[in-house]
């Protein structure tokens, strides 16, 4: 789950890989959702239901990436939630282990036990090390999602040393354990933040949205909105199908 396997496609290779889904806050609170962030754990239930209908299993990302290396990623579909927030564990959890599903949470690491001050709010808690660890323990994967929640487009050389590179030391000190994947904040990327993140020793890492080149640095997902039901996550789904069309299996497009 740690490293690049010997046939992995390099950076820069588009991958033909299945859909992504990106969540953030999983929670019935009603108060005001500006950012769009929050998706009610019944229709979050919803989702689940008809991902398994169409015979779908959501996995985290590292272990769609690893089944896309090996040639063996029918079937599946990648389950992301951004932010690391404390309602994952009350509230998304218990719906995924339900459906028999696990996901990848990106942790901000710099802000462990804190709030999402990167917001103008309302604020959300997020999770504590205890958290992360009881996410790791249920079989879920712990990504990094920087330090401090920063834009890296465009960032100095440092800044990108910082925040790549010991938000993975910190999280990997609280799990004892690899962190192989990474998400831009806001999907905000270019071609110095890829490297960075390639260099700090990250096997993968995801936008948001279909960005190209859409390798195994910048792989695409999709936003989960707070009011997307049963026809919209379809909707999604054949889109991403469509675009794949493009993408010869090898992973190399047209």
């Amino acid at each position: 789950m740690s490293t690049t396997e010997p046939h992995a496609p390099p950076a820069g290779v588009r991958l033909r890989i299945p859909p992504v889904l990106m969540y953030h806050s999983i929670s019935p609170s009603g108060q005001p959702d500006p950012h769009r962030v929050r998706v009610h754990p019944d229709r979050f239930d919803r989702h689940l239901r008809l991902l398994r209908r169409l015979g779908l299993r959501g996995v985290p990302l590292a272990e769609l990436v690893e089944a896309h290396d090996r040639g063996t990623a029918a079937g599946l579909v990648g389950l992301t939630f951004d932010d690391g927030y404390t309602d994952f564990l009350e509230h998304a959890a218990p719906v995924l282990a339900r459906h028999g599903m696990t996901g990848t949470v990106y942790v901000v690491a710099g802000r462990l036990a804190g709030r999402n001050e990167w917001d103008d709010g309302p604020r959300l808690d997020l999770v504590d090390a205890d958290g992360v660890r009881v996410i790791a323990a249920a079989g879920h994967e712990v990504g990094s999602h920087t330090l401090h929640h920063v834009s890296l487009r465009g960032a100095d050389p440092a800044v990108l040393a910082e925040q790549i590179g010991d938000s993975r030391r910190v999280l990997e000190e609280v799990l004892q354990a690899p962190v192989p994947g990474f998400a831009y904040p806001w999907g905000h990327f270019d071609a110095a933040a890829a490297d960075a993140v390639r260099a700090a020793g990250h096997d993968h890492a995801c936008v948001t949205g279909d960005y190209l080149p859409g390798d195994r640095f910048t792989i695409p997902r999709f936003f989960v909105a707070p009011g997307d039901g049963t026809p919209q996550l379809l909707a999604k789904l054949a889109r991403h199908s469509w675009r794949m069309r493009g993408v010869r299996a090898t992973g190399r497009g047209r």
